[in-house]
């Protein structure tokens, strides 16, 4: 009797896992989008491999997007590789690797693998996919790692302990909403715009506090990090700009194969060589 419940309650779980997933798929883009729609206006190539073939979707973003992953991941293990026992530099390195790691995810399937994941058999494409529910799972984390690592260097005690534990909140509270929202579903919750709002808070609190610490300390460490933080809040403006400009739709239609995410990306990768050049060996705990 033990094992048959054992065995239903697995079935149970894994039904209820799978009726989410597919939950999750009948979110629509709106206007509803087709497959043959979504491969009009882009860059694709269909790759032919013995008798599998997929579509693979805008190659040269493709190419960025996972450039990204990568250089974030070796930058992350760079951190990890000199920490010498000092709490920040782990946390930066985790930081890296959990956002270099999300940006694999994103790239399979806003970019590479897009049209597979998200169009092809259906009728409409869906308008997100788990892989990019993954993502964002990631990026909070990375995000509130940095938020960590910037407690050990600028912080002590309660103060400290303070932002350790809104960072836990925030992505405790993050990703039970992410979750609900694919399993409900609910088209904000899964978007990238929610993303944004949930880590800005994070983003300007760095900005003040490493500009505070610097215009007390005048110290080549806060003022590395305050223009860290400058140059990412540049490179999301920047992506904003692009994008309600409607640039990447005249590009595409001369096809000049550049979008509003190579501007993300390409920014992302000047800011992790920011941080690679210039952190690893200057970061340290505030005893």
């Amino acid at each position: 009797m033990q094992k048959l419940i054992k065995h239903f309650s697995f079935c149970s779980l894994a039904a209820i896992l799978l009726a989410g997933c597919k939950r999750l798929d009948s979110i629509d883009y709106s206007p509803k989008l087709t497959s043959e729609i979504f491969l009009q206006n882009q860059h694709w190539v269909k790759i032919q491999l013995a008798s599998f073939n997929f579509v693979w979707s805008q190659p040269t973003s493709t190419l960025i997007v996972y450039f990204v992953g990568v250089f974030a991941m070796f930058a992350g293990y760079r951190f990890l590789s000199v920490t010498q026992n000092q709490q920040a530099k782990r946390w930066w390195g985790i930081g890296l690797l959990l956002t270099g790691l999300g940006a694999l995810f994103a790239g399979t399937s806003y970019q590479a693998f897009g049209y597979e994941i998200k169009c092809n058999g259906r009728a409409f494409c869906t308008y997100t996919s788990w892989w990019e529910v993954i993502y964002m799972l990631l990026s909070v984390p990375g995000m509130n790692a940095f938020l960590v690592a910037s407690a050990y260097t600028n912080t002590k005690d309660n103060f400290r302990k303070a932002i350790v534990a809104y960072a836990l909140i925030n992505t405790i509270v993050y990703s039970a909403l992410l979750l609900y929202g694919a399993f409900s579903p609910i088209r904000f919750l899964v978007s990238f715009e929610c993303l944004v709002l949930v880590s800005a808070p994070s983003v300007f609190f760095l900005l003040f506090l490493h500009g505070l610490a610097y215009a007390k300390n005048k110290d080549l460490l806060n003022l590395s990090l305050l223009n860290g933080w400058l140059i990412f809040i540049a490179v999301g403006v920047a992506y904003g700009v692009y994008l309600s400009s409607g640039l990447t739709q005249r590009l595409w239609q001369n096809r000049i194969w550049f979008t509003e995410n190579d501007v993300l990306h390409v920014g992302m990768i000047c800011w992790v060589y920011y941080l690679l050049k210039n952190l690893p060996d200057k970061v340290m705990d505030l005893k």
